[in-house]
């Protein structure tokens, strides 16, 4: 599956601060890691992120989330958001979202 380069765009000009973000091709879609862990991508037209766990409620409850699906099975501290909801300042939101979730991690 191709991926909205207009949307992978607009994630790399966010993500390209201070270099520590790395972006990666996989399974069809592009990837963006903070230390050697996924912090999110562009899969079609959609935006995938890590959510840590105690956000996911909230997380899901915002416009154009939805559960991480693969294959039937829902990923957990993982969501999808579509394209069309993500404004300029819905989009700083999501990242920082996915920032702060992997930030956590130790790194790979």
């Amino acid at each position: 599956m191709a991926y909205d380069e207009a949307l992978a765009e607009r994630v790399r000009e966010r993500l390209e601060t201070d270099g520590a973000v790395a972006e990666k091709k996989m399974f069809g879609a592009l990837t963006f890691l903070l230390q050697g862990n996924t912090l999110g991508g562009v899969e079609g037209d959609d935006l995938f992120l890590r959510v840590a766990q105690e956000d996911m409620t909230d997380a899901l409850a915002r416009p154009g989330a939805r559960p991480f699906e693969v294959k039937g099975r829902v990923s957990k501290g993982w969501v999808y958001v579509a394209g069309e909801a993500l404004d300029d300042d819905a989009l700083d939101e999501w990242l920082q979202v996915a920032l702060d979730a992997t930030a956590e991690l130790p790194p790979k």
